[in-house]
């Protein structure tokens, strides 16, 4: 079994987001960073070198042998994207999503430029439901 990459370490959250270059994306990532703090109720931790993630759960592949753990919720500034990672999904979020503003979505990351391009508030309800979803179908892990 190959061994798992994007583990949680002891980096410091706040040291990853100041050193990103682009201002917007800081400032997004300091507003994300304080968003998901205060919706999940969890403190950040980085995850391997670029994603900040909250909670954990254990998780084990149906497909494969792997098994890890994961941040129950999750965003990374990357380069092109502020990516935010949903692990329920966004079958049960069409509604949020409709409303949401500019955006992509893939099996379980949405992408937005920056923070002006959607409703806050209906991010924040969709961070809200999709991280008491996670608990809910895949516990948590103290």
């Amino acid at each position: 079994m190959s061994t798992l990459k994007t583990l949680p370490n002891d980096a410091d959250v706040t040291d990853f987001i100041n050193a990103i270059d682009n201002e917007v994306r800081r400032r997004d990532s300091f507003a994300l960073l304080e968003m998901y703090e205060r919706l999940t109720g969890k403190p950040p931790r980085m995850w391997g070198d670029s994603i900040i993630g909250f909670g954990m759960y254990h998780y084990k592949s149906e497909r494969s042998s792997q098994e890890g753990d994961w941040p129950l919720a999750a965003f990374s500034p990357r380069k092109q994207n502020l990516t935010m990672y949903f692990m329920p999904g966004f079958n049960n979020y069409t509604d949020l999503l409709q409303g949401l503003g500019k955006c992509k979505t893939s099996v379980g990351c949405l992408y937005i430029k920056k923070l002006a391009d959607v409703d806050t508030a209906v991010l924040e309800r969709l961070i809200l439901r999709a991280y008491a979803d996670a608990k809910k179908q895949y516990g948590e892990k103290q």
